[in-house]
């Protein structure tokens, strides 16, 4: 009888992954695996407003872990919103089901030099007292995952207002008042490294910045604004925990945004992994990246489209995730097979090396 492949430490393999280790398997998570989706989750929402959850330590670990419990993910990341920073930073925040809302958004350079530095701990202590919570109940073995927006993405909220197609509002100020603009790029980044640092101070293992409208940028927009402030963000962190930087719908930015000094590039489902791998090399870990509404489909669908996605890096420095939050829409039972194809695979592949030796 072959020898069972020992227990695996969460943490371990999730670390490995973002050095661009070689795996026995791959860790799996999902992004906004905390969420709508989930029945005990709705339970919460139905008694507590949104903003109340993230604000409440024992409400926000409990939603943190829910995932872990349900489904065994590799990874538990902090229930939070990226808005956050903007209402420590003094602007109005109005958070619900539909959406985000900055009723006051910034338009001039006034409102730019009337943005907040924030204490994270005096004014969004709630965070980082809920990873210290999230950390102590999971134990030294699951990673637990901080994250910020990334300037730019936090930038097209507090301009616009909430979000819109095209962020053309944003845009126009970016093209009328460059200097402007930069101010507020490097304001936000200011503000998020300390936010972030707290984070890791009470035990993120690894942090995430989410670039979801970056996209929206062409390249030569994109380096001169949004990849400058990234990169401010990310070497102020210093590289004491992996840094994930997620961007979406921006094939056309990847090797610009490997330029970010993050340790892993989380992408979309819109590129392919192994020309991705091919383009920047083993350097960078990757992330992701199963288009979301894979897990509206049968089943054999999902367990299809995890495998390849498996398959695609032959398990070097790769977190499996989907290429953007789960839908919430999304049947619970189709995310947990996801997460067990995935891990039943992968301890197939573990079984057949130890019998061949």
């Amino acid at each position: 009888m072959a020898p069972q492949p020992a227990p695996i430490n969460r943490k371990d393999l999730f670390l490995r992954a973002c050095r661009g280790e070689i795996l026995p398997r791959v860790p799996v998570w999902l992004m906004r695996q905390a969420g709508r989706y989930l029945p005990e989750y709705r339970e919460i929402r139905a008694k507590h407003a949104f903003l109340e959850v993230c604000k409440t330590p024992q409400l926000a670990v409990e939603v943190s872990i829910q995932p872990l419990r349900r489904l065994g993910v590799d990874a538990v990341i902090v229930f939070s919103d990226i808005l956050i920073p903007a209402e420590a930073m003094g602007l109005q925040l109005e958070l619900g089901d539909a959406g985000p809302n900055l009723p006051n958004p910034v338009r001039s350079k006034l409102d730019v030099d009337r943005l907040q530095m924030f204490d994270p701990e005096a004014e969004t202590g709630f965070l980082p007292e809920t990873i210290r919570r999230i950390v102590k109940s999971v134990g030294p073995e699951v990673p637990v995952l901080g994250f910020a927006g990334a300037p730019w993405t936090l930038a097209c909220y507090m301009v616009e207002g909430k979000a819109k197609e095209g962020f053309a509002t944003v845009k126009s100020f970016l093209y009328h008042e460059p200097k402007v603009f930069r101010a507020l790029l490097h304001r936000t980044a200011q503000a998020t490294i300390p936010y972030l640092k707290a984070q890791i101070a009470a035990g993120a293992t690894a942090v995430q910045l989410f670039d979801t409208w970056c996209g929206e940028l062409n390249l030569q927009d994109y380096e001169d604004f949004a990849l400058p402030a990234v990169q401010e963000v990310i070497a102020g962190l210093g590289g004491s925990v992996p840094m994930i930087y997620y961007t979406k719908a921006s094939q056309h930015l990847l090797p610009a945004a490997a330029r970010s000094g993050a340790n892993v590039l989380s992408v979309d489902w819109r590129v392919d992994l192994t020309e991705i791998r091919k383009t920047l090399g083993p350097k960078i870990a990757l992330q992701g990246n199963v288009d979301p509404a894979v897990l509206l489909g049968p089943p054999e669908k999902i367990r299809d489209v995890t495998l390849s996605t498996i398959s695609s890096l032959s398990g070097q420095g790769h977190i499996l995730n989907l290429g953007h939050g789960i839908l919430q829409n999304t049947p619970v039972e189709n995310a947990q097979l996801f997460v067990d194809t995935a891990l039943s695979a992968l301890i197939q592949r573990a079984t057949t090396v130890a019998h061949v030796r």
